[in-house]
């Protein structure tokens, strides 16, 4: 449920800059969003088609592109894409070591909209 609020915040974000750049009809957002991040397509574009009734982006389709996990060593500062499934037992494949930064996976961004 914790989809709500984020869609929210996409929502007003939406229409923000359709409203500054005079969209009469968002079509399509497309978002990026973390391998990490537990958010539910479906859920997200239910709740926006719920949100956005009686605004521009209504019927506006959502597309997302889940964007890989990817961590940094501390000891020799290699930057690596990691598996979701591995999160226990990270280890920099350039020099072994054990103890990393994410960089990114947990983000979530619009990465574009689609207006008339």
């Amino acid at each position: 449920m914790h989809e709500l609020p984020i869609t929210e915040s996409i929502l007003k974000i939406v229409l923000k800059h359709a409203q500054a750049n005079d969209v009469r009809k968002v079509k399509t957002i497309h978002l990026r969003i973390g391998r990490l991040s537990d958010l539910q397509d479906e859920w997200i574009q239910r709740y926006f088609d719920y949100l956005s009734k009686g605004t521009v982006a209504e019927r506006a389709r959502i597309e997302i592109e889940r964007t890989p996990i990817v961590m940094r060593c501390n000891a020799c500062t290699a930057s690596y894409e990691w598996e979701v499934s591995k999160m226990g037992d990270v280890v920099c494949p350039a020099c072994g070591g054990k103890s990393s930064t994410l960089l990114s996976g947990r983000e979530y961004t619009i990465k574009e909209m689609e207006a008339e």
